[in-house]
Parts: structure tokens; sequence; C-alpha cells
């Protein structure tokens, strides 16, 4: 079972998280209401759905949107326990307020007129964005995140397969309802860019190198690692797999410059030694960012 992650009321975590949603919600209702409701895109989660009713329905997408919430998050307590605290409930009626609001003072005519893919990649960036701001408050989405946990706990299988699933069902809901191809693919794309900003704004852009270095000059290495680039690392021993011969593994994580140095140092001490170069998506500890200040944020 998730924990419920409270501060104290009114404290400066409680302000700085509450703001976060609300700041959040606002991004994501702006991203719904003027580039991608104008042109049918429906990306997933119950606003998609509630998109698609509205343009075949006519009816409003934020008080749709709020209505589908409510009993999922019912449902979701009573299936899966007390994960759903109130800040998920302060998100999704946030989030309908904003999109009620837009849509009563903006209506629902396009930001950028006649410019689909472009409306699509605003849409998708800000959504992320938004998105990105109410997970750092540690709150979820509600909606069709909670679909997912729910087939989760009977099937087994994991949840972000299934989260794609959920919503690549009702991206297949707007093609049967608007029959035109364009529109899921579209918001295919959206769902994508989504996801990608979601992981920037969480766990921001970085471009540090991982890498497992192999090489019979490995104390070079490691002196050139220590005290040309003040880098750290960790050197163990493994054994080969085709002569069963010893070998010296050294794990260090560099930025993008000095792995081109030190990629032509050893070229130039060892051509024949073996590297396995990997994207940090996020390295915490001494001589990056601090475990102490990821977990503050």
């Amino acid at each position: 079972m998730a924990f419920l992650v409270k501060e104290k009321v009114f404290s400066m975590a409680w302000f700085k998280s509450y703001s976060l949603i609300i700041i959040g919600t606002l991004i994501m209702a702006t991203a719904y209401v003027l580039f991608v409701s104008p042109y049918r895109f429906a990306p997933g989660g119950v606003y998609g759905i509630a998109i698609v009713l509205h343009h075949t329905m006519g009816l409003p997408i934020g008080v749709m949107g709020l209505i589908m919430d409510i009993p999922l998050t019912i449902i979701g307590f009573i299936i899966l326990g007390p994960r759903f605290g109130a800040k998920t409930i302060v998100g999704f009626v946030m989030l309908s307020v904003w999109i009620s609001v837009l849509e009563y003072f903006h209506g629902y005519e396009p930001f950028v007129a006649g410019q689909p893919l472009l409306s699509s990649l605003y849409g998708g960036v800000l959504i992320g964005l938004g998105l990105g701001l109410v997970f750092k408050a540690k709150a979820t989405s509600g909606g069709s995140d909670i679909i997912a946990m729910i087939l989760a706990k009977y099937t087994k299988l994991p949840l972000g397969q299934l989260m794609i699933y959920v919503d690549s069902a009702i991206v297949l809901i707007s093609w049967i309802a608007f029959k035109d191809p364009i529109i899921p693919l579209i918001s295919w794309v959206i769902i994508f860019i989504v996801g990608k900003v979601v992981d920037v704004i969480l766990e921001g852009i970085n471009y540090d190198k991982t890498l497992f270095i192999i090489s019979d000059k490995f104390e070079e290495i490691e002196n050139k690692i220590t005290h040309d680039l003040n880098r750290g690392g960790t050197s163990f021993q493994g054994k080969g797999l085709f002569n069963n011969s010893n070998k010296t593994i050294i794990f260090t994580v560099v930025n993008r410059r000095e792995l081109s140095i030190l990629q032509d140092f050893i070229h130039e001490i060892d051509p024949m030694a073996f590297l396995t170069v990997i994207n940090a998506n996020e390295v915490l500890g001494r001589g990056f960012k601090s475990l102490r200040d990821k977990v503050s944020q």
C-alpha cells in the first residue's frame, strides 16, 4: 500500500505543495482548452473522454471531467485503500475549475488557428509541465491513473504499461467518434511529449554519463579520473567470460565534456579497452546534486 504524503497544515512545505497543484492544474487547463480541445485531440485521461463528449454531445469539458473523476476516486479508495489524499482531490477539482473558467471566458476557439500540429506540440508541452508540477507536489492526476492502478491489482501487469493501454484505448475512442485517423495519431504524439516533459520536470535535464571501464591500464585511468577530472568512482573485481581472467572494472559518472577527455585518454593508452557509456537520468550524491536537496524539493 502506498503511503499518503502529508505536510503540516500552513507550513512552508504545505503552501509549496498546494501552490504547485494550483499552478500545475492551471497550466494543464490552458493546454486542454486553448490547444488540445479545439482540434478534437484526445490524449488519454478522463479529459480525453470529456473532449470526445464535448465535440459529439456539446457537454462542457470541465464539468464532465469532474463528474468522471469523483466516482473513479471513490472506487479507487474502496478497491485500493487510502492512496488518494486531499492533494489528489484538490488537484482534479482545481483542474475542472480552471477548465470551466477558461471555457466560460475564452470559449472553444483555438489559440493558434489553422495550426493543429503546432497546437499539439504546445498542448503536449504544457500538459507535461503542469502534470510534472502536480507530481512534484506528491499528488496524482486521478482519472486514468486510478483505472490503471485497479487493473494492475487484478492483472499483475506493470502499472506504466497499463497506463499506456488505458490512454491508448481512449485515443481509439476518439478515432471511432470522429472517424478521422489524423486525430489519434496526433493524440499519441501529445501523450509521448507529455511523458518526456514530465520526466524533465521531475528529473531535470541531465548531461551526465555513467561509465563502466575495463582496461589493463586501470591504474592510469583511475588516476586520470581522480586527479585530472577531479571525479570519484569505484573499482571492483570481475572475471572475463571467455578466459576466466581477472579484470578490474571502473565505475564512474562524468559530464559530456569530461567523457570526451576521458575517451581520448583511454584511446591513447589502451585502444583495446572496453567502455560502456550510459545516459544517467539522475545522479545524486557527492559531487552532484545532493539527496537532501532532491527530497526537499
